[in-house]
């Protein structure tokens, strides 16, 4: 038996962030994180709001020596039309302005590299396999690893799992899966002569279908990613019958601006293939934890939401988690659900309103004004608390308004009114 005072499932940017501030905080912190680092995890573009917990939490210093790529925003395409070209330091909510594209697998090990070296106590290739919550004022976990079984009691449990959730197994909570049918498609490849394309690291997501696009992300080290995101009636060439490889081949040489860049570069391992991977989380606190993270729940991957929402989760948790270790009452439900659910909800109307082609109707049009792109730029930046943003506090129908308006003959004076309308 072992004893900490904060027990944290999984050592992915969540879990760092909340383990990092609470050692910060002088607390004794335990993780146990299934796999061993380095592991491959999608997720690899990052935004400005997840700055500020690496900052505040002590892990920037060693995240910025890694000479990442940097990520000044964003680039939507369209055919032959260049669409709109988001940059972070357009915006309208005071904040970062620049953050990273990095590989996950590298990027994830100097996270947790730096929380351990804050006194955070790691143990990785354990997974947990019972979690006791029966006492008023201890979490006791056992869990096991190829020596054998480890128990640790904690005064509280921080489940950042990842996607599935520990806790969610073990203890049977609700996870409900959204109806959407979309699928995704990705790997990385080595490029070569990447430096004889124009812009050649620039982020960029072309549109190929309202249901369908195509990420590219390039990193520092040569290598970049690609996915396929949308409907499964586009994905035909994945067939049972057909190597993955070659179908993914004919995925990209469906591509009108990237087909020549990628068409003929091998993937660095078979394509993954996810399905209905949205999910919401029914509750997510308990007595003595809390979820954070994916296993909170996951959206979709078009405008890089999951780790800024898990780093946010992870922090605020930690925050609360520490009021309760100094005998507070916090009230989880508007303390912390609330505040979860409320940017989850912002970014799920962009998500609705990409699929619908609502925000592409946006993001194509040339008669969109500065202060309404800048607002918008704020959201995508990950600034969706900021309720003095029209484009936040009226997520649910602004960006429908808008597009009505831009598909007339809307000007200057219409799309003032759609941002000053109550």
């Amino acid at each position: 038996m072992e004893e900490v005072d904060v027990i944290v499932i999984g050592a992915g940017p969540s879990g760092c962030v909340a383990a990092a501030h609470l050692a910060r905080q002088g607390r004794r912190v335990m993780i146990l994180e299934k796999q061993v680092f380095p592991r491959f995890v999608i997720g690899e573009s990052l935004l400005p709001r997840s700055m500020e917990h690496w900052e505040e939490t002590g892990l920037l210093p060693a995240l910025t020596e890694q000479g990442y790529a940097p990520k000044l925003g964003a680039r939507f395409i369209r055919g032959e039309h260049e669409g709109i070209d988001l940059q972070f330091d357009d915006n309208f909510t005071t904040g970062w302005t620049r953050t990273w594209q990095a590989p996950r697998a590298h990027f994830d090990k100097v996270a947790a590299d730096a929380t351990a070296a804050q006194g955070v106590d790691i143990r990785y290739g354990i997974s947990a396999e019972d979690v006791d919550l029966s006492r008023e004022d201890r979490v006791r976990v056992t869990a096991r690893d190829g020596s054998g079984a480890l128990e640790v009691e904690g005064r509280f449990l921080i489940d950042s799992s990842g996607y599935g959730g520990t806790l969610v197994k073990l203890l049977g909570l609700r996870d409900d899966r959204s109806p959407n049918p979309r699928m995704a498609v990705y790997t990385h490849v080595r490029e070569r002569d990447r430096d004889a394309w124009p812009e050649p690291m620039q982020i960029t997501f072309e549109v190929m279908a309202v249901d369908l696009w195509f990420w590219v992300i390039p990193f520092s080290d040569g290598t970049t990613s690609l996915g396929f995101v949308g409907d499964p009636r586009h994905f035909d060439p994945f067939t049972p019958e057909r190597p993955r490889t070659e179908a993914w081949r004919a995925m990209v040489d469906r591509s009108v601006r990237f087909r020549e860049r990628f068409v003929d570069q091998t993937p660095l391992w078979d394509p993954h293939v996810l399905h209905d991977y949205t999910h919401y989380n029914e509750k997510l606190y308990g007595r003595n934890y809390v979820l954070t993270g994916n296993c909170a729940g996951f959206l979709d991957p078009v405008f890089s939401s999951g780790v800024m929402l898990a780093t946010e989760s992870g922090l605020l948790a930690a925050k609360l988690t520490e009021r309760v270790l100094q005998g507070e009452a916090v009230d989880w439900e508007r303390a912390y659900s609330d505040h979860i659910r409320w940017g989850a909800a912002v970014f799920r109307s962009y998500i609705d309103g990409w699929y619908n082609g609502d925000l592409q109707t946006i993001f194509f049009s040339p008669r969109v004004e500065p202060k309404v792109k800048q607002q918008i730029i704020s959201v995508l930046a990950g600034y969706v608390w900021d309720r003095k943003n029209p484009f936040v506090a009226r997520h649910d129908r602004i960006l429908r308004q808008l597009a009505e308006l831009l598909n007339g003959t809307s000007g200057a004076r219409d799309q003032a009114a759609v941002l000053n309308a109550g």
